[in-house]
């Protein structure tokens, strides 16, 4: 039997480059098999058809997922309790009809959809009262909350570990950036470019694995080592992804980083007249006193003007 100072001494390193194989090879298994099974955990193909012929009312929806997003951001809860909160507020919504489309049941949903999410996904949940802040305008009582609780259960069949972006965007960034140096980096843009859009009816045309790969190669194109990145080639990451619906929710992504950069860019500011004390003080002695009781300054959105009795601007 060899012993330890043998196999310690002996020249020849061991091969791991096997069994690292046999890894990756299980862990593209399992996500082609999350691939494969997205579809239960999403609503069904008509679903964004029904907002479009207004037989559901999207604003509704956009209303109730910012508000999602609010509690999210003030308790500080993953994103994935975010993500699932909309995912179950969505499937409800395909499977069951509420009596009114924009009213207090859609808010009720709205705080079950998010309760149900946090005890899945958070070790410290709100209780029911306490959840319902960041400008709720109803506010309902726990047993309330508890009974729409039971029905989104019973509309999802208790399947509430449901597959997202988020079970693909740790496989994909890796994909783009073997080395791992800039995965954090890569995680972490990806993951805002998907709350971002989930408030946009939109992006209901897209499982979770497209919006997963398209947020990843939006986040890549950022950074400058991934600028050579091709889109196109996404489809070869992993069994079961399609090119044209990654390429259709890129585009749209990249539309909306452009279009966010437009409202965030500064705005240029009008000349604004500067009146120095010297000509303050010739304006008082070749002015009657009236007329130098006729300026004063006024603060409007952080900007000083200067303007007369009768609201004139200079």
């Amino acid at each position: 039997m060899q012993n330890d100072s043998d196999i310690l001494s002996a020249g020849d390193s061991p091969d791991c480059s096997s069994d690292l194989d046999f890894i990756d090879h299980d862990v593209e298994e399992s996500i082609a098999g999350f691939i494969e099974h997205e579809s239960k955990y999403v609503p069904g193909f008509d679903y964004l058809s029904r907002f479009r012929s207004h037989s559901l009312d999207v604003s509704a929806r956009e209303e109730s997922v910012a508000w999602i997003l609010k509690v999210q951001a003030f308790y500080g809860f993953q994103p994935l309790t975010a993500y699932l909160a909309v995912n179950y507020f969505d499937r409800f919504l395909y499977s069951r009809r509420l009596p009114q489309t924009n009213g207090w049941q859609v808010k009720l949903l709205s705080v079950a959809c998010l309760s149900l999410a946090a005890k899945m996904e958070e070790p410290l949940v709100p209780s029911l009262l306490d959840l319902q802040v960041e400008g709720a305008k109803f506010i309902f009582e726990p047993r309330t909350i508890g009974r729409m609780e039971l029905l989104v259960l019973s509309a999802l069949d208790w399947r509430l570990r449901s597959v997202t972006p988020f079970t693909f965007i740790g496989f994909f960034a890796n994909k783009i950036d073997p080395t791992g140096t800039f995965v954090g980096s890569l995680l972490k843009r990806a993951t805002e470019m998907i709350l971002s859009n989930i408030q946009e009816a939109t992006f209901l045309e897209f499982w979770p694995s497209c919006t997963a790969a398209a947020a990843i190669l939006c986040a890549a194109t950022e950074i400058p080592n991934f600028s050579l990145v091709n889109p196109e080639n996404a489809e070869s990451w992993c069994d079961g992804l399609c090119k044209e619906k990654i390429m259709g929710c890129y585009r749209l992504m990249q539309e909306n980083v452009i279009t966010d950069r437009r409202k965030k860019a500064p705005k240029v500011l009008p000349q604004l007249r500067v009146m120095t004390r010297a000509t303050l003080r010739s304006s008082d002695s070749s002015s009657s006193p009236s007329s130098s009781s006729s300026y004063k300054r006024r603060k409007v959105d952080n900007c000083l003007w200067v303007d007369d009795e009768k609201g004139h601007f200079d």
